[in-house]
């Protein structure tokens, strides 16, 4: 993947923030990276590490002390919040809290109806994006009746019709079982590919964290390491590691002549028909 480091899509520099202004300690403490276009970012780090705080500044819920936060070229204020919210999408954990419609495909298409967007255009987006996450057969069901994982891919399809460029999951997979999961993660990392869709995964699970491009390690309100998946699971042992790194160990550990470095699921699988 080739990326324009020169025009972050997103770059916060020096972000602190505090919920009690009396209180000197901070939630949130000098907190600096950015993410460019078509990049997946993982944030991940223990509760209260500062995770859920620097989603809602991103999405300007919350103002920092200090620093500043840029989003698809707006500095973020009071001013700009509403045109940033407009090239964002957010996922949260529980899909049934984001249903509108009575149908998926009416479901999907409210957001395109608050836009005033004319009917065959809107028919179109909303054509494409059921299609995107596989669920246009479902076009005509009732969405609070479809399962954890089909109610994830409507919710990210309503978003995708509003085609955002940014896509904020905020432990989106939590309540999906794991094959449900793997094939949300299958198609999120296609959308990326093919639409040049920047994602920012906040999250607990290991599993997801691995799919990203790099990942972002928040403990006590400061970044710990930023780095690839390699690089990161490489160092972080104190973190519950994705299942092919730890099969990596448990079979080091079993004397098996394994790689000494982190391996992805296309090495494990590569390395173990070798």
């Amino acid at each position: 993947m080739v990326l324009d480091s020169t025009n972050p899509i997103i770059e916060v520099k020096d972000v602190s923030f505090r919920y009690d202004l009396r209180n000197s300690a901070e939630t949130l403490s000098s907190i600096n990276f950015s993410v460019q276009k078509g990049e997946w970012v993982a944030i991940i780090g223990n509760n209260g590490s500062g995770k859920s705080t620097l989603a809602g500044i991103l999405l300007g819920l919350y103002k920092p002390q200090f620093g500043s936060v840029t989003i698809a070229g707006y500095e973020l204020n009071e001013e700009t919040k509403w045109e940033i919210r407009k090239r964002m999408g957010i996922v949260f954990q529980n899909p049934d809290n984001q249903f509108i419609g009575s149908t998926v495909e009416d479901d999907v298409a409210f957001g395109l109806e608050n836009l005033n967007m004319p009917y065959e255009q809107m028919k179109m987006r909303v054509y494409e994006a059921l299609h995107m996450v596989d669920m246009y057969d479902y076009r005509h069901a009732d969405p609070t009746r479809l399962s954890g994982g089909q109610k994830q891919r409507v919710a990210i399809a309503g978003l995708l019709a509003l085609q955002p460029e940014i896509l904020l999951l905020d432990e989106a997979f939590v309540m999906l079982d794991p094959k449900s999961r793997k094939d949300l993660l299958k198609t999120l990392q296609k959308l990326k590919s093919r639409h040049q869709l920047t994602i920012i995964s906040i999250t607990h699970d290991m599993n997801e964290a691995a799919s990203s491009d790099r990942i972002i390690v928040l403990k006590n309100g400061t970044i710990s390491s930023i780095g690839t998946p390699k690089e990161v699971f490489s160092k972080e042992l104190d973190f519950e590691a994705p299942f092919t790194e730890k099969l990596r160990r448990i079979l080091q550990m079993k004397g098996r002549n394994v790689p000494n470095t982190y391996m992805s699921e296309e090495e494990m699988v590569e390395w173990l028909w070798k």
